[in-house]
């Protein structure tokens, strides 16, 4: 005997719990399934406990800087096992929340690992090896990626770290070299040296932080080179090689000199696959390209009534796209006006120190689109408000077209950008012009007056430099 709901979302990630909740709300008889635990990687092991942990290094940080503001301690100790227990209790608080709206909206939770075994079907098996068959007229797939392995670098949980060995360290590595330069190895890598590792970072690109805008990966690159943190760009693993408690590390730069190196642990952060095996999709005939579902503007994919949202239809793999995408589908489902979304009006951001955000075009992306550009810059060495927190260094840069004024791109490094950007992505989404931004009233003292001011320069109007 099967079971029958109108709607069946597989994952419980923060695209998955959105999509059922929406579909709740619309009336739909719906049931998510979850192999491990509700909220997915995001509330688990990513976004969520990474932030808990970042708090901790701030703190790190913001101790060696209270002399400026006239405090002084001793014997400041730092308890690691505590920092890692805070983390992993706000991911429990978080996970039961979200098993508290799943009650509240009428969702059915079934446990176990689903196959889509034919069209409009799901198999679920559970721990105890039962399986279960369910139908529904719309399966959504949400089952996310996973850190991508790199050829002959095995993750083994001691030495080499994937993140959620480096969300749990027992002990804080003297060297660490961390391998890939997005926003996750950024995160860790930040994360560390505030902590009081010695980090390495490796990236194969000829930019850390390749996704964002030139000059926003070179100001990152000049804040984390003078907090100590060693970076080799247009550079790869070699070997490595665990010996005597020790990582040895051979590295090739761009001219094929090789560079020895030995740490105590390794993070490897080179990008995410997503998870896309195991499911039935290829028995389907289900099309997939580069690891990941193939969906139209609406998530659908090419067989009728499944549709996929989030990481595993794609980048950008961000936990508010795959939110955005859940409502957006089941909204289309349900007969509803909706739009498709557009990748460009999705924001970014590195939660390192410096932060880092942004939406839009860079202002590559914009001359290679063909846009006659008017750029504005504003650094908040000129804005009252991070002079008097202490925190001064990074800018605010703005992308506009030179003929109808549109906002192309906003590109943020500085403090506390990452709260801030999404003042320039609402601008984005209702087509806001330059004109309206200039006239717009920003408060003082606020750092959001830098984003004011690099909107005025754009147009040779800037009041403050």
């Amino acid at each position: 005997m099967s079971q029958r709901y109108d709607l069946i979302v597989v994952g419980g990630g923060p695209g998955g719990y959105i999509a059922a909740i929406r579909a709740a709300q619309l009336g739909f008889e719906t049931a998510l399934v979850e192999r491990e635990q509700l909220g997915g990687v995001c509330l688990n092991w990513g976004c969520i406990p990474t932030k808990a942990l970042l708090k901790g290094a701030e703190i790190a940080h913001t101790l060696t800087a209270m002399g400026n503001f006239g405090f002084s301690a001793d014997n400041i100790q730092f308890d690691l096992s505590k920092l890692v227990a805070h983390s992993r209790n706000v991911a429990g608080r978080l996970t039961s929340g979200i098993d508290f709206l799943m009650k509240k909206n009428g969702i059915s939770v079934i446990s176990g690992t689903a196959v889509v075994s034919d069209k409009c079907q799901l198999t679920v098996t559970n721990d105890g090896n039962n399986k279960s068959i369910y139908q529904a007229d719309h399966i959504i797939l949400a089952t996310g990626a996973r850190a991508r392995a790199l050829p002959g670098i095995e993750f083994d949980g001691e030495y080499i770290w994937g993140a959620r060995e480096a969300m749990t360290p027992v002990e804080l590595p003297g060297r660490l070299l961390v391998i890939g330069s997005g926003a996750i190895g950024v995160e860790f890598s930040s994360l560390y040296s505030d902590l009081g590792s010695d980090v390495m970072v490796v990236e194969i690109l000829d930019r850390i932080l390749p996704a964002e805008d030139a000059e926003i990966s070179a100001a990152a690159q000049q804040a984390f080179l003078k907090r100590g943190i060693t970076i080799h760009t247009s550079t790869g693993v070699e070997s490595l090689q665990i010996d005597n408690g020790e990582v040895a590390v051979t590295l090739k730069d761009r001219q094929g000199q090789l560079i020895p190196c030995v740490f105590d642990r390794v993070i490897v952060a080179a990008g995410i696959a997503g998870n896309i095996e195991n499911l039935g999709l290829e028995e389907l005939g289900v099309n997939t390209e580069r690891g990941f579902i193939v969906t139209d503007d609406y998530c659908r994919t090419n067989l009728v009534g499944l549709y996929a949202i989030g990481d595993v239809a794609g980048p950008p793999c961000l936990a508010h796209k795959a939110s955005h995408e859940g409502v957006l589908c089941v909204e289309k489902i349900a007969g509803l006006e909706t739009h498709p979304l557009k990748p460009e009006q999705v924001p970014g951001c590195t939660y390192s120190r410096p932060q880092i955000a942004s939406v839009g075009l860079t202002e590559s992306q914009a001359k290679d689109r063909g846009h006659a550009l008017r750029v504005g810059r504003f650094h908040y060495g000129a804005n009252g408000k991070a002079l008097a927190i202490g925190d001064s260094d990074g800018f605010v840069k703005t992308v506009f077209d030179a003929d109808s004024g549109e906002l192309l791109g906003a590109h943020m490094i500085g403090p506390d950008v990452t709260e801030q950007i999404q003042g320039y992505g609402i601008g984005r989404t209702l087509e806001t012009t330059e004109t309206e931004l200039m006239a717009s009233v920003f408060p003082h003292p606020t750092l959001s007056e830098a984003m004011h001011e690099a909107v005025l320069d754009a147009y040779g109007r800037a009041l403050h430099q």
